[in-house]
């Protein structure tokens, strides 16, 4: 997986009825774009990311 700063990613519900959360990734922090990700969530919590493949990157148009 590979990212920039200001890409989205979303993280996928593991179970029925858990909801999806949508993110910036703030900072980049492994090599090349690849994880891990500081990322801000909708409800603007952040946190230190190791996507798995529950997770989807969004390359940031604008």
């Amino acid at each position: 997986m590979h990212a920039m700063v200001g890409d989205e990613i979303q993280v996928h519900g593991r179970t029925v009825g858990s909801a999806e959360q949508r993110g910036e990734i703030l900072e980049v922090r492994g090599e090349n774009g690849e994880p891990p990700y500081v990322v801000r969530f909708s409800d603007g919590h952040e946190a230190l990311v190791y996507p798995g493949p529950d997770c989807q990157v969004q390359a940031h148009t604008g």
